[in-house]
């Protein structure tokens, strides 16, 4: 099995990633912003990846939603509860309905992908609302909350659903470093309670080893997995406690020590690609 299997480590594959290619444009002559890749995820793995700008995460996180397909290569996610929604997805840009209120928004995905009304529904939509600090402003519209409220009620959403695996897109990458940590140790309590299947994309080493069982690492484009690290931390991890670790530092250190080269590497391609045009 090879480093970026890592099924061995957490159990059978939930998600198998095989020979994953994706060709924008003509499949001869597109761009290959993808691949290949192979991967393997387990059920209940917390799997962070990085990568440089434009190494095609996002590409690869929307083919595990059904939102995009390889141009090659094949993707196999098993559903083991049919009683559950396969995946939920929380971007990075705000994604609330601004019409409904913070309970309507938060129950919206329980009543389109579970069918759920009345008591239960509400009694489920107040229990996340509370876990994620909003249910005092159940009543309130988008429009009354800040940025980091709202990333707030996108998580309480989707953890709402109970799906198989939530999927998340630089979820608080446009929110300011205090709200930004209170959001990491909001979710990774959640997560801890449900366990649920995790792919979180971010830029930021320390938010990967803070949050993961296991971060991978993307090559330029167009992006590979070149590189997989076991994050051996204690759980429930507080991010005071945890940042104070020598093995953070070490963790964090080491993935710069690859990613660096990539991120040198994709900037040498967009000078590349400007002074083409240019010419």
């Amino acid at each position: 099995m090879s480093a970026l299997d890592g099924a061995s480590d957490h159990g059978p594959g939930k998600i198998e990633v095989k020979d994953v290619r994706r060709v924008f444009g003509h499949p001869a002559k597109g761009f290959i912003a993808l691949g290949p890749v192979e991967l393997s995820v387990a059920s209940g793995e917390f799997l962070c990846i990085v990568g440089p700008s434009g190494c095609g995460k996002s590409t690869l996180l929307r083919m595990f939603a059904g939102l995009d397909c390889p141009s090659t290569g094949s993707i196999a996610i098993r559903h083991d509860d049919t009683t559950r929604p396969m995946t939920a997805m929380i971007f990075q840009q705000e994604s609330v309905f601004p019409w409904l209120t913070v309970e309507e928004n938060a129950a919206y995905g329980l009543k389109a992908t579970r069918n759920w009304k009345g008591q239960e529904s509400r009694e489920r939509v107040d229990y996340f609302l509370e876990k994620t600090g909003l249910y005092s402003f159940r009543k309130f519209r988008p429009d009354q909350l800040s940025g980091g409220m709202k990333q707030r009620l996108s998580i309480a959403r989707a953890f709402a659903t109970n799906p198989e695996i939530l999927l998340m897109d630089e979820p608080f990458a446009a929110l300011d470093e205090q709200n930004k940590l209170l959001m990491q140790q909001e979710l990774a309590s959640l997560w801890e309670e449900f366990r649920s299947t995790v792919i979180f994309i971010t830029h930021g080493l320390d938010e990967a080893v803070l949050l993961g069982d296991r971060v991978v690492v993307m090559s330029s484009a167009p992006g590979r997995l070149i590189h997989s690290m076991q994050i051996d931390l204690p759980r429930p991890r507080h991010s005071s406690d945890i940042r104070r670790m020598p093995e953070f530092t070490r963790y964090t250190s080491e993935l710069w020590d690859i990613l660096g080269q990539e991120v040198l590497e994709a900037r040498r391609q967009e000078a590349r690609r400007i002074q083409r045009q240019g010419q």
